[in-house]
């Protein structure tokens, strides 16, 4: 694939179409490493994210991983900001407004909301898609159904 093709600004047909480019992109691809990389590329240019990265569960801790955006947080502990919490509950985390975040980890001031999806392998969180933006109110149940739905897709990367 030379190059992602998103025809709308909607939401949800946005995804519809990046999920299968998603899909053939890491097909056959067995780096972790190279799935994640080209997936927070895709998802920032599909949308324009502020952020889109990876962190993964190493040690105990949450470890920055393949990402698109600032430089970031390297290492977070469970249960702190939203990635921290996301892995702790095992559920996705939508902040319509990081400064209303309880413990929020203020990477980069400019991000304003937070997706953070926890990555689910065989009942056990091996990471998290974590995506920032610079405006509040940024992400939706559209975002989380379809960032979910990518995060599928990488699961058998993950084994």
């Amino acid at each position: 694939m030379e190059e992602l093709k998103i025809t709308t600004s909607d939401k949800t047909p946005a995804y519809q179409e990046l999920v299968p480019q998603i899909q053939s992109l890491v097909f056959g691809e067995p780096s972790l490493v190279a799935n994640l990389a080209n997936t927070a590329a895709a998802l920032r240019q599909a949308f324009g994210f502020f952020w889109v990265g990876f962190y993964l569960v190493e040690n105990n801790e949450l470890v920055l991983g393949p990402f698109q955006g600032t430089v970031a947080c390297t290492r977070i502990a469970k249960g702190k900001g939203v990635c921290g919490a996301a892995w702790q509950n095992a559920d996705t985390i939508i902040v319509p407004n990081v400064d209303e975040f309880q413990g929020h980890i203020a990477c980069s001031s400019l991000s304003k909301s937070e997706i953070v999806v926890p990555i689910i392998v065989n009942n056990t969180v091996v990471g998290v898609l974590d995506v920032d933006s610079d405006r509040l109110n940024e992400f939706d149940e559209r975002d989380a159904h379809g960032l979910e739905t990518i995060v599928q897709i990488l699961i058998p990367s993950f084994q």
